[in-house]
């Protein structure tokens, strides 16, 4: 059984991710990494690092529905590492 802190966090996640501004804001996170993921635009190795960085954040966030998934079907099947994103 999970922790009831964690099914609760848990909860919520999957209701921020049901909600429309959250689809609306998915939306635009998912038409800005096209942008920013072109080479054309990429000055130098700093801004091509920081670049990869954004597409990091904007990645984890667009995920943020699976993860949670995949993390309670960790908990159910017992594994006690699940607890972290």
């Amino acid at each position: 059984m999970i922790d009831k802190e964690l099914e609760m966090y848990y909860g919520a996640i999957k209701e921020l991710c049901n909600s429309t501004g959250y689809k609306i804001l998915c939306q635009d996170y998912t038409e800005q990494a096209l942008s920013i993921n072109s080479i054309e635009l990429t000055k130098d190795e700093a801004d091509l690092n920081f670049r990869k960085g954004q597409l990091n954040v904007i990645n984890h966030f667009l995920s943020l529905e699976q993860q949670i998934t995949a993390l309670e079907e960790q908990l159910e099947d017992g594994d006690s590492n699940a607890e972290n994103l």
